[in-house]
């Protein structure tokens, strides 16, 4: 059992960052893992804004289905009873204030600003019906996601699990998790898959600085599931990798450009260079959703710059001398030059590049940002 709004009602028997029961959005705090499970409720797009900024829910699949539930409460409210109403102010200008509002929280991840523009998008197909069945359609197209979101999730990890050997070591950053999506995960998808193959593998954590997604979230997950892991200091990645002890890279991605520069955490270039010196494959495990056509390269990416107080404080312990200047990149840039592969939900992208991201694009219909 969890914490639900101070009461234990809520039964999880796997990781869910994401509920909604009709009226209202609850995202596990993931600010509180691994010490507490405690669901914030969201009322309104308000609370989803808040939340997708604070980072109580993250990763890019997660925020963008969270920003879809924040569209649909965005033209709903609730009585004191909990009753559904119909709003009175023009649904389409409610539609886009949320929009503005949400697509503003966290710039770099594309799957938030896709998820909005879709729900946009299917709400212009509803002009002219009864606020009442744009309010459900709305509702129907938001869950249409999650659950899209969790059965390509699952058919990248299928693709992903060919290229983990039996006995193999893998290394991953940050959490891409079921914690970072709608549930399942992309690079612990891949992991997930792998070891429910009855693979003998073993995975290596970096702890993640300075939000600790590694150590906090992804070290969490995989002890739910019982896959062996291990911790190590993101600085140790070196270490490891050259000693050959790892056999692979996994990670995931927060907006992929057409030409297949990526963006994630921080320190993920980092690896993929490390990766590329020691002869290591290093794999980026990822929807379509995830890339954005309308970017042509990694230098279009809007980088997010984060508080200073995530490097100088551990919770409420101060870490190093007061009023330090201090520079804090969420993400950083990895070229494409750098990527063995794309694990995507229609294949593989072996030695990637513009041409081979289109074909695969094209060949499995997806609908990306921008094509």
């Amino acid at each position: 059992m969890i914490w639900v709004n101070g009461r234990t009602d809520v039964d999880m028997e796997e990781v869910r960052p994401i509920i909604w029961n009709g009226t209202t959005l609850y995202l596990l705090d993931q600010r509180l893992l691994p010490e507490e499970e405690v669901y914030i409720p969201c009322k309104n797009q308000k609370d989803v804004a808040e939340s997708i900024r604070n980072m109580v829910v993250r990763g890019a699949p997660a925020i963008g289905i969270a920003a879809a539930y924040g569209m649909v409460l965005a033209v709903r409210k609730a009585d004191d009873q909990g009753q559904r109403n119909v709003l009175t102010d023009s649904i389409a200008e409610k539609l886009q204030e949320a929009a503005l509002l949400l697509k503003e929280t966290r710039p770099t991840a594309v799957n938030l600003a896709w998820a909005v523009e879709r729900i946009l998008k299917k709400a212009g197909t509803l002009d002219g019906e009864k606020p009442e069945v744009m309010q459900r359609e709305l509702e129907a197209e938001a869950n249409k996601m999650f659950q899209e979101d969790i059965e390509v999730n699952k058919r990248i990890g299928t693709w992903g699990a060919e290229l983990i050997q039996d006995g193999s070591t893998v290394l991953t950053h940050c959490n891409a998790g079921a914690l970072a999506t709608a549930g399942y995960g992309t690079a612990l998808g891949v992991i997930r898959s792998a070891f429910a193959q009855g693979k003998d593998i073993r995975i290596f954590a970096d702890e993640t600085r300075p939000f600790l997604q590694g150590s906090r979230l992804t070290v969490w997950e995989l002890q739910k599931e019982g896959i062996p892991v291990t911790l190590i200091v993101d600085s140790a990645a070196g270490y490891y990798l050259n000693k050959k002890i790892i056999n692979c890279v996994v990670v995931g991605a927060d907006r992929v450009a057409a030409n297949g520069d990526t963006a994630n955490k921080i320190g993920t270039y980092s690896l993929a260079v490390l990766a590329r010196e020691n002869n290591i494959p290093f794999y980026v495990a990822v929807p379509f959703s995830t890339f954005d056509f309308t970017i042509e390269t990694g230098n279009d990416i809007i980088v997010e710059e984060r508080e200073s107080r995530e490097i100088t404080h551990l919770k409420d312990t101060t870490l190093t001398v007061p009023g330090i200047s201090v520079g804090n990149p969420a993400f950083d840039l990895t070229p494409v030059s750098l990527i063995s592969a794309f694990i995507t939900e229609h294949g593989v992208i072996h030695a990637p590049n513009r041409e081979k991201i289109r074909a695969m694009a094209h060949r499995g219909g997806s609908e990306v940002a921008g094509h």
